[in-house]
C-alpha cells in the first residue's frame, strides 16, 4: 500500500466509481422479475440483493484473473493512465444508457473502454485478440440465446406442472420461488460482475509495479470491489428495472421464476469457467425467454430491438470514448486533468438531465403502454395460442326460457289489425 501513486489511487477511486455504475445499472439482472410481479418491495428487493453482491465478492477470482491477465497483456507497456481512460468510457456508456433505461452490458462497457484505450496507446500488441473472441465475444452472442432458451423451456415446464391448479394455491409457492432464484441472481452477479472491478484494480496494480504479475487480487481489492457494487445496488437502477420488468414483457409469478433460475444457472457455469459475460444480456435473454414460454405471452420487439442495438454499441463506443481519453491522457497530468473534468461534467449532465423525470421505488411498476402485436409476436401466437378465458356458467331451463320472452318484450309492439 505504501507504494501506490497518486495515479495508481486515481485509477484504483475511479475504478471503484465504476463498480458503483455497476452495481446500480445492474440491480435489475437479479430484482426486475421480482419487483414487476410483486413479490417483493422494492426496498427490501434490492436491499438483499446488495448484500448477497457482496457475499458473492468473496466466492472467486476466476473472472479477475482474465480481465487482469487475461485480455490485456500486462507486459506490453500499459500504464495507469490507459487504465483510467478505459475506466471513463466505460463510467460514460453505463450512464448513457442508464438514463435511457437500457439494460446494456457494464462488462462490455469496460472490455470496451480497456481495449480502445490500449490500441491507442500501445497498440495491437496489448490486447489478446483470442482472449477477446474466447472469453468475450463467443459467450456474448451465446449468452443471451442458452438463457433465453433455458427460460422458455422452465417456463413451459412450470406452467405445465401446475396446469388444472388454482392460481391462489401455488402463489405463495412462486413467491418463495422467485425470492430464492433472485438471492441466487444476485449471489451470481457477485461472483461474475464484482471481479471486473477486482482484476482491474489489480491490473492497475501490477503495472504501477505494486505487486508481482499474475498475482491473484489482494483480500483489501475483494473488498473494497464487493462493498462499491453492493452500495450501487441498494441505490437501485430504478429506470432500468422498470424496462427489464415491465417493458420487455408482462411477466407473472412463474415466469419470473423460471427466467431467474435459468440466468442463475447460466452465470454460475460462467463465473466458474472463467468468461467474464454479460450478466445483463443473460438476464434479458432470460426474460424474453420467459415471454415466448407462455402462451398468450408478448414480448415487446421494439423494446427488445433497442436493447440488442445498444449490446451492439457498447463495445465500439466505450472504446472510442476511451481511445479519446487515452490520447488526452498521454499527454501528461494536464492531460489527465482535462480527463478527469470533462467526465464529471459529462456523468454531472446526465444526472440533471435525469431529474425531469425521475424514476424511483415508488413509480418503478409503472408499464409501458401495451404494444401491439406485430409479426413475430402474431406467428408465435399462431403456433401457441392463448389460454382460453374464463367459461360462463351454464344457463338453466328458467333462465333459458326468459330469453325469448325477454326478447319479445323489448321489440317494438305492432298496431293491432281489425278481423271481420
Amino acid at each position: 500500500m505504501e507504494h501506490i501513486t497518486l495515479l495508481i489511487g486515481i485509477v484504483i477511486v475511479t475504478a471503484l466509481v465504476f463498480d458503483f455504475t455497476n452495481g446500480f445499472h445492474d440491480t435489475a439482472n437479479a430484482m426486475a422479475t421480482t419487483i414487476s410481479t410483486g413479490a417483493l418491495q422494492p426496498k427490501i428487493a434490492v436491499g438483499m440483493s446488495a448484500v448477497l453482491n457482496l457475499v458473492g465478492a468473496f466466492l472467486s477470482v476466476e473472472v479477475a484473473k482474465t480481465i487482469s491477465g487475461g485480455i490485456i497483456d500486462e507486459s506490453a507497456g500499459i500504464r495507469p493512465e490507459v487504465i483510467f481512460a478505459g475506466l471513463v468510457g466505460a463510467i460514460v456508456w453505463n450512464l448513457v444508457t442508464w438514463l435511457a433505461g437500457l439494460p446494456s452490458s457494464s462488462s462490455h462497457a469496460l472490455f470496451g473502454g480497456l481495449i480502445g484505450a490500449t490500441l491507442v496507446s500501445v497498440g495491437t500488441g496489448g490486447v489478446h485478440g483470442e482472449a477477446v473472441v474466447m472469453k468475450v465475444l463467443i459467450p456474448a452472442v451465446a449468452a443471451p440465446f442458452v438463457a433465453g432458451l433455458a427460460s422458455m423451456a422452465a417456463t413451459r415446464l412450470t406452467y405445465r406442472l401446475a396446469r388444472g391448479r388454482d392460481e391462489a394455491d401455488t402463489a405463495k409457492g412462486y413467491r418463495a420461488g422467485q425470492i430464492a432464484s433472485a438471492a441466487l441472481v444476485s449471489l451470481a452477479h457477485g461472483t461474475n460482475d464484482a471481479q471486473k472491478t477486482m482484476g482491474v484494480i489489480t491490473l492497475a496494480l501490477i503495472t504501477g509495479g505494486v505487486i508481482a504479475p499474475h498475482s491473484d487480487p489482494p483480500m483489501w481489492v475483494i473488498a473494497s470491489a464487493g462493498l462499491a457494487i453492493a452500495l450501487g445496488t441498494y441505490l437501485g437502477g430504478w429506470r432500468i428495472i422498470r424496462t427489464m420488468g415491465k417493458g420487455i414483457t408482462d411477466i407473472q409469478p412463474p415466469q419470473g421464476f423460471a427466467a431467474q433460475t435459468g440466468a442463475a444457472a447460466t452465470i454460475l457455469a460462467s463465473s466458474h469457467l472463467g468468461f467474464a459475460l454479460s450478466t445483463t444480456q443473460v438476464c434479458s435473454g432470460a426474460v424474453m425467454g420467459s415471454g415466448l414460454g407462455r402462451k398468450g405471452g408478448v414480448v415487446r420487439w421494439s423494446t427488445a430491438g433497442r436493447m440488442v442495438v445498444a449490446w451492439g454499441l457498447t463495445l465500439p463506443a466505450a472504446g472510442l470514448v476511451s481511445a479519446g481519453a487515452a490520447v488526452l491522457a498521454d499527454q501528461g497530468t494536464w492531460g489527465i486533468t482535462t480527463v478527469a473534468v470533462l467526465a464529471l461534467a459529462i456523468c454531472g449532465g446526465i444526472w440533471v438531465a435525469s431529474r425531469r423525470k425521475p424514476v424511483d421505488h415508488t413509480n418503478v411498476n409503472e408499464g409501458p403502454a401495451v404494444e401491439p402485436a406485430g409479426v413475430v409476436t402474431t406467428a408465435l401466437q399462431a403456433v401457441s395460442p392463448p389460454p382460453a378465458g374464463p367459461v360462463a356458467p351454464a344457463a338453466s331451463e328458467a333462465d333459458a326460457a326468459a330469453v325469448p320472452a325477454q326478447r319479445d318484450a323489448a321489440a317494438p309492439t305492432q298496431p293491432a289489425t281489425a278481423t271481420s
